[in-house]
C-alpha cells in the first residue's frame, strides 16, 4: 500500500481491459428501497468512486471513465442537483492530492460553461496538477451527453474545414470528440442494472462489451 492509500501498481494481465467505462446509475433507487432520500443514495455513490479507482489501480487498468453528471440531470429536483454538485466539489477538494500521489491523471469532459465558478476552478487545478501522471487516466464526464459530444465535434469540424465542399470522414469526427486521446472502451458497466447507454459515449461505445 502506498502513502496515498491506493495499492501499488501490479503487472497488468493481458486479460484485463485497457479502458473501462462506467455509468454510476441506480443510487436513487438504492436509497428508495431503504426508505431513504435520493440524496443519501448519491452520497453513498460518491463513496464508490474511490472503490472503482482502487480496483482499476489494483488490476492495472489504464483508463477509467465515469459518468458523473449528464446533461439530462439538470431536470432533476434542485435539491438533488445541488447535492450532486456539492459532492463533486468535495471529491475534488479531498481526493485530488491522493490521486496525484497514486499517479492518477484526472480529466473532465463535458460542457463546463454552466458549472459554478468554484467547480470550474477546481477542475482546472486538478487537471493541471495531474497532467503528467500515467498510471491511470481517470476521466469524469460532468454535464456530458453523447449527443452533445458528437454535435460539438461536428461544429468544430465545420468551423475548421478548409473547403466548403469537403466531406467529413469517420476519423475527422472521432478526432474531435472529447475523448479523442483515449482508446475506445473495452468494457462498459452499468452499476444500476439498466440496459441502455443513457446518452453516454454514444460514438465511442459502438463495439464495447457490456
Amino acid at each position: 500500500m502506498s502513502d496515498s492509500g491506493f495499492s501499488d501498481p501490479p503487472q497488468r494481465e493481458k486479460s484485463v481491459p485497457q479502458h473501462v467505462a462506467v455509468i454510476m446509475d441506480g443510487n436513487g433507487r438504492w436509497a428508495r428501497r431503504r426508505f431513504m432520500p435520493r440524496v443519501a443514495g448519491h452520497q453513498r455513490g460518491s463513496d464508490s468512486v474511490r472503490q472503482l479507482v482502487e480496483g482499476a489501480l489494483h488490476h492495472g487498468i489504464e483508463h477509467l471513465t465515469l459518468f458523473a453528471f449528464s446533461t439530462e440531470n439538470w431536470q432533476r429536483p434542485d435539491e438533488e442537483v445541488s447535492t450532486l454538485m456539492a459532492l463533486f466539489v468535495r471529491m475534488l477538494e479531498k481526493e485530488v492530492d491522493r490521486l496525484h500521489e497514486a499517479g492518477v491523471r484526472i480529466r473532465i469532459i463535458g460542457d463546463r460553461s454552466v458549472l459554478a465558478e468554484r467547480l470550474r476552478d477546481l477542475i482546472g487545478e486538478a487537471e493541471a496538477l495531474t497532467r503528467n501522471n500515467r498510471r491511470l487516466h481517470l476521466t469524469l464526464a460532468v454535464n456530458y451527453g453523447g449527443r452533445w459530444d458528437i454535435l460539438q465535434a461536428v461544429n468544430r469540424w465545420l468551423h475548421s474545414r478548409t473547403s466548403p465542399n469537403a466531406d467529413m470522414m469517420e476519423q475527422d469526427l472521432s478526432g474531435l470528440l472529447t475523448t479523442a486521446e483515449l482508446p475506445e472502451p473495452d468494457l462498459f458497466i452499468l452499476t444500476g442494472g439498466a440496459h441502455r447507454s443513457s446518452n453516454f459515449l454514444l460514438w465511442q461505445l459502438a463495439y464495447t462489451e457490456l
